[in-house]
């Protein structure tokens, strides 16, 4: 059996401009935040974003777009520039505000940025050899599928994405859940993509992680049935015996139905986790090709001023081919398909959507 090394990640996504109110000292081996970091795609969102991922202990933090951060879809971009000078007719507020196409991602790419281990990840597979020695494979995609419009990494239901996850990716960040798993919204409909699901089962990664819908705040271990479906569903290929449902919001906030004893109780258990800053998942663990891990990890609550918690957890890694001297310490990500095939989306205003 090849040699794993142990490492520790930090999940989060939708800060939504805003600075983390519950913080944590640890230290991890990699952070990862699944997109929107901002609410209206604003620079000082941007700038806020950086400073909240500097202040995490992580020597590497990997971050993808949202659909909030339409700034860093230039077609898009380019559309709300057009239709927002058409309302204000001032393009210096215009410039302070949003900036030229090409700013946003320049405050994510600068060098106090990489000097702090912040990594803007385009659409596709990348590797990194990790400072512990570990060789992380990661599938990124910051694309959701919507009927609105104006929105950034957008694209219409009725079309076509191809996903392009390979075989052996270790962690799949996308802004998007899956269909079926941690994405029902307040009206109790399923928000997540069937063709994602459908990716996710036949690659079988150890984690999946997103946010967007943030009512679905959770972590579920799902185990996958020894023969899937063509194609596979929700319904049929998760084994549900073997599965569980390991954090939602419904056991840590308060329920409508709930009793004072249930309500002291996961007040108390809330309290405690807040303290530390993260949801630790230290007894969780992945069978390979057989299990995945998927965490929603939206962090933005459903009332003013609420922030759900991060995760935090521990997977094993291949260890890198060669682990010695510099290479130990030698950073490396490369892409494949970052120029994957990309939905086009017809860039008008829109509600607003998480």
């Amino acid at each position: 059996m090849d040699a794993t090394i142990a490492t520790r990640f930090l999940v989060l996504s939708d800060t939504h401009g805003e600075e983390l109110i519950h913080t944590s000292t640890s230290r991890v081996d990699v952070a990862i935040h699944c997109g929107d970091m901002t609410e209206e795609s604003k620079l000082d969102e941007y700038r806020t974003a950086v400073k909240m991922l500097k202040g995490i202990d992580a020597p590497l933090k990997l971050i993808i777009a949202g659909n909030h951060d339409f700034s860093l879809d230039e077609k898009v971009f380019q559309t709300h520039l057009s239709e927002t000078r058409d309302r204000i007719n001032d393009d210096q507020l215009l410039k302070n505000t949003f900036g030229n196409v090409g700013d946003a991602k320049a405050i994510l790419e600068a060098d106090d940025a990489k000097q702090a281990g912040i990594i803007f990840l385009d659409e596709g597979v990348h590797h990194f050899d990790l400072d512990n020695g570990a060789h992380l494979t990661v599938y990124a995609s910051p694309y959701t599928s919507s009927k609105s419009t104006g929105w950034g990494f957008q694209y219409n239901p009725d079309q076509e994405h191809e996903w392009n996850i390979s075989q052996g990716v270790d962690l799949v960040m996308t802004h998007s859940p899956p269909r079926g798993i941690l994405d029902y919204t307040t009206s109790r409909s399923r928000a997540g993509i069937q063709t994602l699901f459908e990716e996710i089962a036949r690659v079988k990664p150890k984690v999946h992680c997103f946010g967007h819908i943030h009512e679905a705040w959770g972590a579920k271990l799902v185990t996958w049935r020894e023969k899937l479906s063509e194609p596979p569903s929700h319904f049929t290929d998760i084994d549900n015996d073997n599965s569980r449902l390991i954090e939602s919001r419904a056991k840590l906030w308060k329920g409508k139905l709930d009793t004072q004893d249930v309500i002291d109780s996961k007040a108390k258990r809330l309290r405690e986790y807040q303290q530390r800053g993260y949801r630790e998942l230290d007894d969780v663990e992945i069978r390979q090709s057989h299990q995945t891990l998927f965490l929603n990890a939206a962090i933005e609550g459903l009332e003013e001023g609420q922030q759900q918690l991060p995760w935090v957890l521990n997977i094993q890694l291949p260890q890198q081919r060669s682990s010695t001297g510099e290479n130990k310490k030698r950073r490396r990500s490369s892409s494949e398909g970052a120029e994957a095939t990309r939905a086009k989306t017809q860039c008008t205003s829109g509600d607003k959507v998480n």
